[in-house]
């Protein structure tokens, strides 16, 4: 039972790593709910001298969850409106409005 939760542990706790590298915000949270579960049961079924490894991986669990947690607290994500992007478009379609009417007078 011990080496399923040791498995276990360590597969979630490199998926809690993962998840909050990436911007996923706070669904990294599920993995590291789940990480620190199997490391906590890990931690119950060691014997004095097999407690490293779980202590281990709860403290990247704990902080995976403090960094997903700040990124979710303090980075505020904002949408900005380009107006150099759109004076450009605007402008393009003015082009493209001229070209149209200088072939219709090429016709005619």
């Amino acid at each position: 039972m011990r080496k399923l939760f040791l498995v276990l542990g360590i597969l979630f706790t490199i998926l809690a790593i993962a998840f909050s590298a990436l911007p996923m915000d706070t669904i990294a949270f599920l993995p590291i709910g789940l990480a620190m579960i199997f490391c906590l049961l890990l931690l119950k079924k060691s014997e004095a001298n097999q407690k490293k490894l779980p202590n281990f991986l709860l403290i990247l669990c704990v902080l995976s969850s403090v960094f997903v947690l700040g990124k979710t607290l303090l980075i505020k994500d904002e949408v900005v409106k380009d107006t150099k992007f759109e004076k450009e478009k605007i402008e393009t379609k003015k082009e493209a409005q001229k070209e149209l009417e200088d072939l219709e007078k090429d016709l005619e």
